[in-house]
């Protein structure tokens, strides 16, 4: 017996063409499946805190590109991680220690963060100023004053005074309590900024905001992204620079640009100050060093030392000598009197930021491991002694025909003395036709398969072929797209946006969940966000004394509640007990959690892990349709599609037309639910009618699995079905391919999709 399912005709589906509605806030969840004390992406900052007491440590904050802070405690010969700073949505560009005890970092979020240093990651205050990405901070030298320059790729340049943005705010008009006095909220996001844009003509501007009062001074001028920024030990004279290939020089106290210094030919990407202010240090795209007397306004020296972009320099104490970095992977010291200069080392990444420590000095790239190496920061002379060193030149491609030519010099030291090990970014993805498994790739060559609604790896193949092990995983099953998935953060960010998220369903049988019957269908996405949400919900039902809402009752939220009832198409989700029950396929991980980043009716973006969540006063933190979902059991408005098509004999079958008209099934259908149909129709003497008025097939149970039956609606007659005892022997082909007995039927078939029995 052979029949073909002939090519998809179209799709019934709601024809509604209402307004688009706005676009509700997403809700991304960061997956973790090693040691949370390492980072997962390139390092971008570094900041030293030394201690005068020979018996205290000192501490090095590190700034990833996984969005994260971390500080470490220094030992001779080891380092140890003490604290994890998690609240940027995107990644850390740089930071600077305020003191003792303040900690500033800032990111391509927006946003600037101020934190309590020494302690386990609190975070006291979140700036909202910028326009655009946060690329680099400037600060006073320890202990002078607390003030703190900030530049982005919009082309602001802030100057703030910590001490100011700290201090406690009356309470504005629309938030009340702890909101209002600390600028914090429930979950310990801050209260946003409203930021007034100015005449870009104006040298200074004041920018004012509502929750907080304080207002930065803006120093105007810059009319392209501003890279990297420096500020004397008095914290009164700041140096920019960026795309415009111009190093500025600005008055803090007023905001007011003072000069221009021109020279270079391409991007400015680091700076230094010496103490005074006097001399400047500037690291350029064009592979130059530069060193410019701001009283004389002019470049006193050049040093050709790289063979590509200069984008990280650290100073002596004395200013005598210069440490630089940048895409040529190598680290070199230059005595800026004498221009002799010498290759410390070379790497395997582009160097991203330097960081001396006495007589060693600390190399950031774009690895997620920082390294410690030799450097004699006390006494530089002594690595010009081993006789590797060479004259810097004056023009930029003297040092590359030098390389060219076979010159290159040999590195002094071939070893760090010290690793801080991270974990290896993911560098390539791809979601499986099954839309729960990715399949990754990390930087050191190792694959894996993630099953993404429980947050683990499941599979680890080690260092094979992508690209083999993924035609090797492919499945014959179409399922929507109910997710997306990048790795900005070097880890598997996973987006959920409504009502896209809630698109896709499985049978329970299919998830292998014991206790539920087969037929029954899983929405994928709600059950994710319980067991994403279930530490919160636990932490939440304890606070509260009380038991989960019931199936349908509303959020006792007012905001949630309005918002709830705007959408009268919400549908209750009724094919679920709303029980605090996490299934297995749903479960994550304690040990690894993952980090939820989302926005809520107030503040900005915030991100946490999600055993973290405190699970009172923070229900505005979250989207309101993800707490519909996992307090209420309710879903938002969904396409009802379903899947059209005409069942016809296979190609050189004589099985006559079992129908003339055009079929259709709802968007998830097991295929042997098509086999019933197609047995009736031809082994019957009175086919069972289990088709609905267009001939669609009902989605309810299989003649076998109920004793009753209403015809067109779902349910059976009563009594056993004669083709029952046949036991005919059918086989499911999908593109002419074998397919599982339990396969899927979906809305988005390609036309030339068959199913042949």
């Amino acid at each position: 017996m052979s029949v073909s399912a002939m090519h998809r005709v179209g799709s019934a589906g709601n024809g509604n063409s209402s307004t688009r509605p706005r676009k509700e806030k997403r809700l991304t969840y960061v997956l973790n499946d090693s040691d949370d004390t390492k980072h997962c992406a390139g390092i971008n900052c570094l900041a030293l805190l030394t201690s005068v007491a020979s018996d205290v440590s000192d501490y090095l904050f590190t700034g990833s590109r996984d969005g994260r802070l971390k500080r470490w405690v220094l030992d001779v010969d080891r380092a140890t991680c003490s604290a994890t700073f998690e609240s940027h949505v995107d990644w850390v560009n740089d930071t600077v220690l305020v003191g003792d005890s303040t900690l500033v970092s800032c990111s391509s979020d927006t946003t600037i963060k101020l934190w309590n240093a020494s302690s386990f990651g609190t975070c006291t205050r979140t700036l909202r100023q910028h326009s655009d990405y946060v690329t680099c901070l400037a600060a006073a030298g320890k202990n002078v004053i607390n003030v703190v320059a900030s530049g982005g790729l919009g082309g602001e340049v802030f100057i703030w005074d910590i001490e100011s943005a700290l201090a406690p705010t009356s309470k504005s008009s629309d938030a009340t309590g702890d909101e209002s006095s600390n600028g914090i909220n429930g979950s310990g996001n801050l209260l946003p900024l409203t930021s007034l844009r100015t005449n870009s003509n104006d040298n200074m501007s004041v920018h004012t905001t509502q929750s907080q009062g304080y207002s930065p001074i803006s120093a105007k001028g810059h009319k392209d992204s501003v890279y990297a920024l420096a500020m004397n030990e008095s914290g009164t004279i700041l140096v920019s620079g960026g795309t415009e290939k111009v190093v500025r020089v600005w008055d803090t106290r007023t905001g007011s640009k003072t000069l221009k210094l021109r020279g270079h030919t391409d991007n400015i990407r680091a700076l230094l100050l010496d103490s005074s202010g006097r001399y400047c240090l500037s690291g350029s795209s064009d592979s130059m060093i530069r060193l410019w007397d701001i009283g004389q306004q002019r470049c006193v020296h050049s040093y050709a030392v790289h063979t590509d972009s200069v984008w990280a320099l650290a100073s002596t104490p004395t200013f005598s000598h210069v440490y630089s970095g940048g895409r040529d992977f190598s680290l070199y010291l230059t005595d800026l009197q004498t221009r002799e200069s010498s290759l410390v080392c070379t790497g395997e990444h582009p160097i991203l930021q330097l960081a001396l420590h006495d007589d060693s000095i600390w190399v950031a790239s774009t690895d997620s491991s920082v390294r410690r190496w030799h450097a004699e920061g006390c006494n530089p002379e002594k690595i010009f002694q081993s006789g590797n060193s060479f004259l810097a030149g004056n023009l930029s491609f003297s040092r590359a025909r030098v390389s060219l030519e076979g010159s290159t010099p040999v590195p002094v030291y071939k070893e760090p003395t010290l690793t801080i090990l991270g974990t290896p970014a993911i560098v390539q993805h791809e979601v499986l036709n099954n839309k729960r498994h990715v399949l990754t790739k990390d930087a050191s060559g190792s694959v894996k398969l993630w099953e993404i609604t429980k947050g683990a790896v499941i599979e680890d193949y080690g260092k094979v072929s992508f690209e083999e092990k993924k035609e090797e995983l492919f499945e014959m099953v179409s399922i929507p797209a109910w997710f997306t998935v990048d790795t900005r953060l070097g880890s598997l960010s996973v987006h959920l946006d409504t009502p896209q998220c809630f698109s896709a369903e499985m049978y329970s049988a299919d998830l292998n969940i014991v206790g539920k019957p087969e037929d029954d269908k899983v929405n994928l996405a709600r059950e994710t966000l319980k067991g994403l949400l279930a530490p919160w919900l636990r932490k939440r039902k304890q606070r509260s004394g009380s038991s989960a809402p019931a199936n349908g009752e509303l959020l006792s939220g007012k905001d949630t509640a309005s918002r709830s009832s705007t959408h009268s198409r919400v549908e209750v989700d009724g094919s679920s007990d709303n029980d605090a029950m996490v299934y297995p396929p749903f479960e994550f991980s304690v040990t690894y959690p993952p980090s939820i980043i989302t926005e809520g009716t107030h503040g900005g973006p915030w991100r946490k892990k999600t055993t973290d969540l405190e699970g009172t006063k923070d229900d505005k933190d979250f989207p309101w349709w993800c707490l519909d979902c996992v307090l209420n059991n309710r879903l938002p408005p969904r396409e009802n599609t379903k899947c059209s098509f005409y069942l016809q004999p296979c190609e050189g079958s004589s099985v006559q037309i079992l129908t003339q008209g055009k079929l259709s099934a709802p968007r998830i259908l097991r295929i042997h639910k098509v086999v019933n149909y197609v047995i009736e129709k031809m082994v019957l003497d009175k086919p069972l009618d289990s088709l609905n008025a267009e001939s669609s097939f009902s989605p309810g149970l299989t003649a076998s699995q109920s004793q009753h039956q209403v015809v067109g609606d779902g349910s059976f007659r009563s009594g056993f079905q004669p083709w029952q005892k046949l036991k005919p022997s059918i086989e499911i082909l999908c593109n002419n391919q074998a397919s599982d007995m339990f396969c899927y039927m979906q809305s988005h078939y390609s036309a030339d999709s068959r199913l042949r029995i």
